[in-house]
């Protein structure tokens, strides 16, 4: 076993080197690489990781993942004919009740795991390998091109290159990975990032040859369509916030067009959608095991979709600059796993991740701005656009405090926790 990891100006090295001495010391095969160099960020240190062992298969753990004694147990069977790739398990939540953002996390990732990836499963479409609590084939890595750091979700990349050369992916929702979530509003912001750049960047890569590919199914075409292009829907929910506002000043001239009646009738409940209600209430339902889903699904489901709009304008611009084909540095997301700002004081990361974040001003500008909409709604006694707009004002204002609330200066020294994968 090795640990594979990069330069860094943090107490990550010198932890990271003491667990790796201790187990050495009592008889286990576990070395600690550190490369010189961030060149090719985490694809680099997964490729550099490659070439430090021989072994067939090669499990994938980020550093704060805490697999289960028995993981390799029950995934290495699951390679039980010879174009299984990768077997993908569940993520877990090790503080997924550590703060509102942790909860709103484990409520979509969940989702994603125990819906997401389960449909497309038993569709047989395309997977994604979910960057860590996996494991791939490693002649099926090197038949793909191996790891490559031209995007910044070097796991979908990697996914969709294997799998259209014909390589089928496992997922096993009942083998479960339990890893911490991003607990400060930085820390999200950055992960937020990656992903949904490296989403657009891959979709870019990707789609065309999704589409030319001449075996795959019309359903997987248009399946994978909606997968490479999932990043896109900020820039949709954008849009559509921004025009809201003036939307409700056509109450003016729905006096005088009552076939307009009706479009306004249906804003009332566009975000309440069957569909949306459904895709979580499911979720919800499969953890608790059967329909008694608790009292907090309606509120965490409401804040859940007023956060998610209110990362809109931080998303869309990473979407944006990946379809722009805009090379960004990949910037590791903080754990530490019991609250408060973690980023080490003068990392360049740090400052970057801060960058990256929205600013307090333009969230702040965006609330009021949606707060005006929701005061016209009032006045005009138009319902249409009032539930859209209260979790517009709910998710920016809540952004806003926050990203208020977490700049302030540290008083406390940070928690730091390593970082042995990039």
């Amino acid at each position: 076993m090795s640990t594979t990891g990069m330069a860094v100006a943090d107490e990550s090295v010198a932890l990271a080197a003491r667990r790796v001495a201790f187990h050495q010391d009592r008889g286990v095969r576990i070395d600690h690489v550190r490369r010189p160099t961030r060149v090719g960020y985490k694809a680099g240190a997964l490729a550099h990781g490659l070439t430090e062992t021989d072994g067939e298969f090669v499990a994938i753990f980020d550093a704060d993942f805490v697999p289960t004694p028995d993981f390799l147990r029950r995934t290495l069977p699951r390679f039980d004919a010879p174009n299984v790739g990768v077997v993908q398990t569940r993520w877990g939540h090790l503080n997924a009740d550590e703060s509102l953002f942790t909860r709103l996390q484990a409520f979509g990732l969940n989702a994603h795991f125990l819906v997401e990836q389960v449909g497309r499963a038993a569709g047989g479409h395309f997977l994604n390998f979910n960057g860590t609590g996996g494991v791939w084939r490693r002649s099926c890595i090197e038949d793909a091109g191996g790891w490559q750091a031209d995007t910044l979700t070097e796991d979908l990349d990697l996914s969709y290159r294997a799998q259209l050369r014909g390589w089928r992916f496992v997922y096993r929702p009942d083998i479960v990975a339990p890893a911490e979530l991003p607990a400060c509003l930085d820390a999200l912001n950055s992960q937020q990032y990656r992903w949904n750049k490296g989403a657009a960047e891959t979709a870019r890569k990707h789609l065309g040859r999704v589409w030319r590919h001449p075996r795959l199914s019309l359903a997987t075409r248009l399946h994978a369509t909606f997968h490479l292009l999932d990043s896109s829907v900020f820039t949709v929910i954008l849009l559509m916030a921004v025009l809201s506002v003036p939307l409700v000043l056509l109450v003016l001239m729905r006096a005088h067009r009552p076939e307009l009646k009706p479009l306004f009738h249906l804003a009332a409940v566009f975000v309440l959608t069957f569909a949306l209600l459904t895709y979580y209430y499911h979720t919800t339902w499969r953890l608790a095991g059967g329909p008694a889903t608790g009292r907090w699904f309606a509120p965490q489901f409401l804040l859940f979709l007023a956060v998610s709009m209110g990362l809109a304008l931080h998303n869309t611009r990473a979407v944006v600059l990946g379809f722009r084909g805009k090379a960004t540095p990949f910037i590791r997301t903080p754990k530490q796993g019991s609250g408060g700002i973690v980023l080490p004081a003068g990392d360049k990361e740090a400052r970057a991740a801060r960058v990256r974040g929205p600013l307090p001003l333009a969230e702040g500008l965006l609330t009021l701005y949606f707060a005006a909409g929701l005061g016209a709604g009032f006045y005009y006694h138009d319902p249409g656009l009032l539930p859209f707009h209260v979790l517009l004002v709910a998710g920016h204002g809540t952004l806003t405090y926050y990203g208020l609330r977490q700049r302030r200066p540290a008083v406390t020294a940070p928690k730091l926790a390593p970082v042995l994968a990039g």
